[in-house]
């Protein structure tokens, strides 16, 4: 079922509830509710109304949720309907043809003599990032000529069929031809939405292993099996950023996924990287990418745990020029963050060890519950047990097609760092 449902209904909340709302928030929590009037069925559209009535948007309500609704509209005169959906969709490409300017991908079109048309056909970009794009729930990555759904949320779920339409409707009118379409609803997450996790083709079969470029890199991106939406885009400015710091130079890769970061570094120049990986179907898709990109002599791979491997490498007395970090996150709630801090500190410590003196570190965290001080801290921590001085090259954060909604902390989740690593005197 693919439908936009209005109930007869209203959520009001509590006395006092409501200034998150107000401040542009999405979501309203169980216990902000007083109650709710009328009848809806889970996913409907309702009113949302403070305690003296005032009345404060339409949202999707679930029951099963703690967070009891979802924010689709503030205003009174724009109801939730294909026209609002349309506009948000034309809003978050208009966007991302603005700040995804294609000159920094490798196919400028001043340069090359590709077309516009033809630049934006290619492109590869997170089309939808959920709430940062006032579709709550919904994310939509766009792999050149095939589109990826992520749906976690069960209004949006009910109207996923619609968003895709008018996203395909959208980018036909740039000259944007669509394939196929792949659903990767199949995060956990989804069971408490009272949703069964699901993966599968919408529409007509297709390829799963896409051809995307990124950076003048290559990649086969498997939409079907690979971690997430099957590639990671919010890093690519990111793996642009370190390949200055390549030319020539030793690098090492930890957590290399399909060998994003390893390849920049090999493709900037670098003399040798050690690409390193738990997942044996990452590291095979990593070698297959390094092949397509004649890589292979300079980079190779290696299916370890990294932390088993990194101490290791440490008693080997190998030492690198350059050391990455890109570990999954290694929290996704607040009650493991202090779990998540001992991991984070533990893969810094023994990533720096690992460089050499006046080498450099680039070290992130993707996870929302790691926020920025924190990490700092804990990275801070790391450098004084291992006995190392760190000085900040960068700061960095997620790809601007993964734009962060002041009013949402939850799109703020990538922090990235680069330094140089020296040896205390």
């Amino acid at each position: 079922m693919s439908a936009i449902v209005v109930a007869d209904a209203k959520v009001i909340l509590k006395k006092g509830e409501g200034r998150t709302i107000k401040a542009g928030g999405a979501w309203v929590f169980d216990n902000e509710i007083n109650r709710v009037e009328g009848s809806f069925d889970n996913g409907d559209i309702v009113d949302v109304l403070d305690h003296d009535g005032y009345f404060m948007g339409y949202g999707f309500i679930n029951t099963n949720s703690k967070i009891r609704v979802r924010m689709m509209s503030r205003r009174k005169e724009h109801p939730v309907n294909e026209e609002l959906l349309e506009t948000r969709i034309r809003n978050a490409w208009g966007y991302r043809k603005t700040v995804m300017n294609p000159e920094l991908y490798g196919y400028d079109a001043r340069l090359s003599g590709t077309d516009e048309k033809e630049a934006l056909q290619k492109l590869s970009c997170r089309l939808i990032f959920g709430e940062a794009d006032f579709l709550p729930g919904i994310t939509i990555d766009k792999f050149s000529d095939v589109l990826v759904i992520e749906s976690l949320a069960l209004g949006t779920d009910r109207m996923k069929n619609i968003i895709l339409d008018l996203c395909k409707k959208v980018l036909s009118e740039d000259g944007v031809v669509i394939r196929g379409i792949y659903e990767r609803s199949d995060a956990k997450v989804r069971e408490q939405e009272g949703l069964e996790r699901t993966k599968g083709f919408i529409g007509e079969p297709f390829d799963t292993k896409v051809l995307i470029e990124e950076n003048g890199v290559k990649y086969y991106v498997d939409v079907e099996n690979g971690q997430k939406t099957g590639f990671f885009l919010d890093q690519k400015n990111n793996r642009r950023a370190i390949a200055s710091l390549c030319k020539g130079k030793k690098v090492l890769d930890c957590f290399t996924h399909t060998g994003s970061f390893g390849l920049n570094a090999a493709a900037a120049g670098a003399s040798s990287v050690h690409a390193v990986d738990a997942s044996d179907v990452g590291c095979a898709q990593a070698e297959e990418n390094a092949k397509l990109n004649g890589l292979e002599n300079i980079i190779k791979f290696q299916c370890a745990d990294v932390f088993d491997l990194l101490p290791d490498l440490e008693k080997q007395n190998e030492q690198y020029d350059v050391v990455i970090l890109d570990p999954p996150a290694f929290t996704k709630s607040r009650a493991s963050i202090k779990k998540a801090v001992t991991g984070y500190r533990e893969i810094n410590i023994r990533g720096m060890k690992l460089v050499k003196n006046g080498g450099y570190l680039a070290t992130c965290s993707c996870s929302h519950f790691m926020d920025e001080e924190l990490f700092a801290k804990t990275i801070r921590e790391a450098a004084r047990s291992a006995h190392k001085q760190l000085r900040q090259v960068e700061f960095r954060q997620q790809a601007a097609d993964h734009p962060i909604l002041w009013s949402n902390d939850a799109s703020f989740y990538l922090k990235f760092y680069i330094f140089q690593v020296v040896e205390e005197l």
